[in-house]
């Protein structure tokens, strides 16, 4: 079973959904962004700091920011190119 690791989230993300225009949504697929990973994109590409400022930011390591980081530009990525919705899980 995987440790959980309490992480430090400064954002305020709640209620927040993305969409493509002109399409209802419930026609639409989601994309689910954790907290975790909103707030690694909000520090690493908002703020422009480096993965080692946003792991100890967060309370982290590196290696953990890094999948992180991954993990949400993937999603991002397949959002954009395929008319998902994007949506922050709370």
């Amino acid at each position: 079973m995987p440790r959980r690791i309490r992480r430090r989230i400064r954002g305020k993300f709640n209620h927040i959904c993305f969409k493509p225009c002109g399409i209802p949504s419930h026609s639409l697929e989601r994309v689910f962004l954790t907290k975790d990973e909103m707030e690694a994109i909000r520090l690493m590409d908002f703020e422009g700091l480096y993965q080692e400022d946003v792991a100890k930011e967060m309370g982290v390591s590196r290696p953990t920011i890094s999948r992180i980081l991954k993990n949400a530009r993937a999603k991002i990525a397949d959002a954009l190119m395929h008319g998902k919705i994007i949506e922050i899980e709370e």
